[in-house]
């Protein structure tokens, strides 16, 4: 008889539609569930929310917190009224205007990404109104639950010691590995999430992230 395929891996991914860093690393990831079974479930968080109160940052990153609200907020309705299925789909087809073409958070671009993810046009509507906004900050906190309060975008949780769930800040990542070297991270993450008492692994990123 020949052998079970094994069970996908369950993984759960936080993400803003705006943050360049949860990008590369999403397209890491999707890269890995290429070539191992992986059940990855999507979830909204907002830089915005994260960055509430705080009087020290800069004009620029003001502004993009701002702009911001818009395509989280169309994520988090789209999701309400089709299912957490679409999420990762409309998050690909955002990500890619967003980041790869250069179109930043504008309507452009999330109406460019509703038409490509095959919903609604109307849904850009809610990129101005805060209908959804109690469901977005409760993901939002459900992600900052898991990793603590000194963190940000992405947060990737995955099995852990004694099958308890891990989660991590990152991985951080500039351009996102492809091939064999994305499944030697995958697999050292794995290592790195069943180690008990494993925390933390950082050190300055050299550059921006590179979109190739």
């Amino acid at each position: 008889m020949p052998a079970a395929e094994p069970a996908p891996t369950p993984v759960d991914f936080w993400f803003d539609p705006v943050c360049p860093w949860a990008w590369m690393t999403s397209r890491w990831l999707l890269e890995v569930a290429a070539h191992r079974p992986l059940d990855i479930r999507w979830h909204v968080m907002s830089l915005a929310v994260l960055n509430e109160g705080r009087e020290d940052l800069p004009e620029r990153y003001r502004r993009l917190l701002t702009e911001g609200w818009g395509p989280v907020r169309v994520v988090t309705a789209a999701a309400h009224k089709h299912g957490g299925d679409v999420t990762g789909r409309l998050y690909t087809a955002l990500g890619t205007r967003i980041h790869r073409q250069g179109l930043g958070p504008s309507r452009e671009a999330i109406a460019g990404a509703l038409e490509e993810a095959g919903l609604a046009p109307h849904l850009i509507d809610h990129a101005d109104q805060d209908t959804y906004d109690r469901e977005l900050r409760a993901s939002h906190q459900e992600g900052i639950d898991r990793v603590g309060q000194e963190t940000g975008t992405p947060v990737i949780a995955l099995p852990g010691p004694d099958g308890t769930g891990t989660a991590f800040f990152g991985p951080v990542l500039t351009p996102a590995p492809r091939g064999r070297a994305a499944l030697d991270l995958w697999d050292a993450l794995l290592l790195l999430a069943s180690t008990p008492g494993f925390c933390e692994l950082k050190r300055s990123r050299p550059h921006g992230p590179v979109f190739d």
